[in-house]
């Protein structure tokens, strides 16, 4: 599946992912999740939400301001796999708007082939973020 309909980078990203055999996805992987922004000095974990249907601790915070979103993620190093799907998110929506979170699909893992590559546990947690995710600007974008 394309990544043509998903907004600017993150759509690159999906296309990049979709066309690579498995053992490149698992280097993109490693690449993403060592290229995960740290948290701003102003935030830590505590004033995150956490997103419990991961097996792995993760934390998501999203801010709206002018219909731009800025995002943040944190979990651990010892989770690579989360950590670059985290790293995913955070590269391919910086900059983006509420319609782009909005837009992003709960099967985004999928359309990147990751089904084929990681664990159904995993693929869960990911549909997970993405959902609340999305709840959550949209909570924010309503809220405005």
């Amino acid at each position: 599946m394309s990544g043509d309909a998903l907004p600017g980078r993150l759509g690159e990203i999906v296309d990049e992912f979709s066309a690579a055999p498995d053992d490149l996805r698992i280097e993109l992987l490693l690449e993403f999740a060592e290229s995960l922004p740290s948290l701003p000095p102003h935030l830590d974990s505590s004033d995150m939400e956490q997103v419990v249907e991961c097996q792995t601790p993760f934390f998501l915070h999203a801010e709206v301001d002018d219909e731009r979103v800025s995002l943040w993620f944190d979990c651990p190093p010892e989770a690579p796999t989360t950590r670059a799907f985290a790293g995913i998110l955070a590269d391919g929506l910086r900059g983006g708007t509420v319609d782009d979170v909005l837009a992003v699909p709960e099967d985004l893992a999928e359309r990147m082939g990751l089904g084929q590559t990681i664990s159904p546990l995993r693929l869960r947690g990911m549909h997970a973020v993405v959902f609340r995710l999305r709840r959550r600007v949209g909570a924010l974008a309503a809220a405005r």
